[in-house]
């Protein structure tokens, strides 16, 4: 009886904490109260308590659980080398993805409010950005993955810049047009790269 419920309070903690990650996403960190993201997860107000100190931590539970999701459901599913690399590209730079900002990059919907957020969610957000762009760096350098690392964090800040630019735009086609050439710019970085 006593491991069901250990159990069952990691489950609702769990669903608590990507129930909020989508939230936060789609509403913003400040935009989203405890008793909404409680509502979200069919639950009441005062449980909150049972599993999370404050909102600022489970902020930074949220933010490294998105992280740690889009590094297991993107980069690592992607093939190794260039071709990963384009693979991962694409998907980033699709209508779907943009469009979806609940289920889409933590980054692009969330980096300037990381910026401003305590030192725990922005630790939270380094050490998840730090996998993915090593994800990035050892399909960009596979026999020296260390020298690609900052070329890999500026491929990061260039699909999160170019999603968020294109999900602001109220003109579809240019913000369709913006995405093609977003292909473009990081392919010819990779490129680029591997001509080094």
């Amino acid at each position: 009886m006593a491991r069901y419920a250990k159990e069952h309070k990691q489950e609702t903690r769990q669903r608590i904490v990507e129930t909020a990650g989508r939230r936060f996403k789609r509403d913003g960190i400040d935009g989203s109260g405890i008793s909404t993201l409680m509502k979200d997860a069919g639950l009441t107000n005062g449980t909150f308590y049972a599993y999370f100190a404050s909102k600022d931590e489970l902020v930074a539970t949220a933010v490294a659980d998105q992280m740690r999701a889009q590094h297991a459901n993107i980069v690592a599913q992607a093939a190794p080398g260039r071709a990963g690399l384009e693979q991962i590209v694409r998907w980033y730079f699709s209508t779907g993805q943009r469009d979806s900002i609940e289920d889409g990059c933590p980054n692009a919907a969330l980096l300037d409010e990381i910026g401003r957020s305590t030192d725990p969610t922005r630790q939270a957000y380094t050490d998840g950005a730090l996998v993915l762009i090593d994800g990035f760096a050892a399909r960009l350098a596979p026999h020296d993955p260390p020298s690609a690392r900052l070329k890999s964090l500026s491929l990061l800040g260039m699909l999160a810049g170019t999603l968020q630019l294109s999900r602001a735009l109220t003109d579809r086609q240019l913000a369709d047009e913006l995405l093609e050439q977003g292909i473009r710019n990081a392919l010819a970085l990779l490129d680029a790269e591997q001509h080094n």
